[in-house]
């Protein structure tokens, strides 16, 4: 894997998109996935990039969502394992 993961999660959908939206201006890093619990009310984000730049974005995410107090949880993969990838149900967009 020459790519890493980053992941954020996020009380409220609104909260959430702030956040992408912050960490995709930060850094060039795509964003692959979402997962909603509890009817959105918690929001997991997954972002793809080259290990500098989902640092500073998970870093710049991190950042506001902890001045809006919403910040559950925040993490770095770099070079992901294949098993990750089908975890999250990425490997299917990996093969295309």
């Amino acid at each position: 894997m020459d790519f890493s993961l980053g992941l954020i999660e996020i009380q409220a959908l609104g909260h959430a998109i702030l956040v992408l939206d912050t960490m995709t201006k930060a850094a060039d890093v795509e964003f692959v996935s979402m997962e909603r619990k509890l009817g959105g009310q918690l929001v997991t984000l997954v972002i793809k990039g080259k290990l500098s730049a989902v640092k500073a974005a998970i870093e710049a995410g991190a950042e506001v969502a902890k001045s809006l107090d919403r910040l559950k949880a925040a993490e770095v993969i770099a070079r992901p394992h294949p098993e990750i990838l089908k975890f999250l149900h990425l490997d299917e967009k990996e093969e295309k």
